[in-house]
């Protein structure tokens, strides 16, 4: 990591041997990683449904407006990249920036809602491989030899290389798009000219209310930052992008504007190509993206979309194995983690023992979910609280970027706005979305995600007193103190 010689404190040196290749891609390569990571075909799929009926057709509006706290989020996430560049990203900022012990904890709740979070996604793979083939079959070993076998050859990519990963994402991602915002603008059109049984585009579509003020904007809110969750996946590719101080920024930017873009688009698009009706029926049945673009087009198009849905989650398998793989590399070549799993690969320039490592977990958890069926209600909860640790996350890495760069705020009525206001803004908004969440989760959900952060304090006290990591006696830093001397003015 190349970072971290300069930035030695307290004894801490990163893992010796081999490192990451740098300058392997590029930023437009980097924007559709983090855009994989947020699948969103598959995404849409299993949200868009619902979050109509949730915001009585005002989704397209809520999904704007949650753009605007998330690309303030990854605005803070580009500066403290332009800090430091290290995959370890929020582990490490949040570490330097309030206190080394949240940083650990921050770092294990990236590496649960990525694991977890991709395992969720496999567990669609199955169907929607059949569906491209027409077939309807609910075979569980069917489920779980496709699963497998995607997996695997999503983790040889991984493990091959980051530019053939990048090269890979780059062509599922443009016949994904292409076939979900294509029958988006198709399914427009269907409503524009009123079909029999579409619903009619009204005022209410646009307003946070919902026709008929029958819309329930905070559940909206809700389901619309799950929707997001993922795009700073750019991040912990970050030293392996060009410019990689830069470029992994203004990537997470993009990939939030074009997510805003998509998500938008496809909310608007389809919600009312079905009658109310008709959508939830299909919507109980996972189905409903699927039959919308048969309504729009007959079956080959309900196959096409099907091949967008499963492409969405065979990317995000790998960007989930690749990025996943990354996070845990930042934090064992810091020795939190067993030494061993910082581990670079001479060959492949890949930290090839992480990535088998969180590859087979998420392979075997998928498999573990369709073969014990009596550990599916449980694995449904944690699946559940994913959300929650993104959210998690995302308001501790804003709050380290106002704390970093927290003499900027007197400097300037911008830097006022820009370091102060908006983050802190964008981190209430979340931090609301979170307790709103979690006062509605079931019990059962509530102690999964407990469940998730007592394992991150077993894993801190190992990290500190059994395997005696530097990093916990780190002092905190300030732009102040290497700031400007290292990156100058932001």
């Amino acid at each position: 990591m190349t970072d971290h010689s300069a930035a030695t404190v307290a004894g801490i040196t990163p893992a010796p041997g081999a490192r990451l290749e740098p300058d392997a891609i590029g930023a437009a390569q980097d924007t559709i990683i983090g855009m994989a990571s947020s699948a969103p075909a598959a995404t849409v799929g299993l949200t868009f449904a619902g979050l109509a009926v949730t915001a009585a057709y005002g989704g397209g509006l809520i999904l704007l407006l949650t753009a605007i706290p998330m690309l303030v989020i990854a605005n803070a996430y580009r500066r403290l990249n332009l800090w430091k560049a290290n995959t370890g990203a929020s582990f490490e900022w949040v570490g330097r920036a309030i206190n080394p012990y949240l940083g650990f904890l921050t770092g294990w709740l990236m590496i649960a809602a990525y694991i977890i979070g991709t395992t969720a996604e496999v567990l669609i793979l199955g169907p929607s491989v059949l569906a491209v083939f027409g077939s309807s079959s609910t075979n569980t070993w069917a489920y779980v030899g496709i699963g497998v076998a995607m997996g695997l050859i999503m983790l040889v990519i991984a493990v091959v290389g980051i530019k053939l990963t990048a090269r890979v994402q780059v062509s599922m991602a443009a016949v994904e798009y292409l076939i979900l915002v294509g029958l988006a603008i198709a399914g427009l059109v269907w409503v524009l000219s009123h079909h029999p049984g579409s619903v009619p585009i009204t005022k209410g579509w646009f307003s946070l209310s919902g026709v008929g003020g029958k819309g329930d904007a905070v559940s909206a809110f809700l389901a619309a930052v799950f929707v997001y969750g993922g795009w700073d996946g750019t991040l912990y590719v970050n030293e392996e992008v060009k410019h990689r101080r830069v470029n992994p920024g203004r990537a997470a930017i993009l990939a939030v504007a074009l997510l805003a873009i998509i998500y938008t688009l496809s909310q608007v698009g389809f919600q009312g190509v079905l009658s109310p009706t008709k959508l939830a029926a299909a919507a109980q049945n996972g189905t409903a993206l699927v039959t919308v673009a048969e309504a729009l087009g007959g079956g080959f198009w309900g196959k096409a979309m099907a091949l967008s849905i499963a492409l969405s989650v065979i990317a995000t398998t790998g960007t989930g194995i690749v990025l996943g793989a990354r996070i845990v590399y930042g934090m064992a070549s810091y020795r939190v983690l067993p030494e061993f799993l910082g581990t670079v690969s001479r060959r492949y320039a890949t930290p090839i023992v992480s990535s088998i490592v969180v590859g087979l977990l998420i392979i075997v958890l998928s498999a573990v979910y369709f073969l014990a069926t009596s550990v599916q209600n449980a694995f449904n909860d944690v699946i559940a609280v994913t959300g929650f640790l993104f959210s998690i996350f995302y308001i501790l890495t804003a709050l380290a970027a106002m704390t970093y760069y927290r003499r900027r705020i007197t400097g300037s009525t911008w830097d006022f706005v820009a370091v102060g206001v908006l983050p802190l803004a964008a981190a209430g908004f979340l931090g609301w979305v979170f307790v709103l969440s979690f006062s509605r989760a079931t019990w059962s959900q509530r102690w999964s995600l407990i469940g998730i952060v007592l394992a991150g304090l077993v894993l801190l006290v190992v990290a500190r007193y059994v395997l005696h990591s530097a990093f916990f006696q780190i002092p905190r830093e300030s732009e102040e103190i290497r700031g400007h001397r290292k990156t100058g003015r932001h």
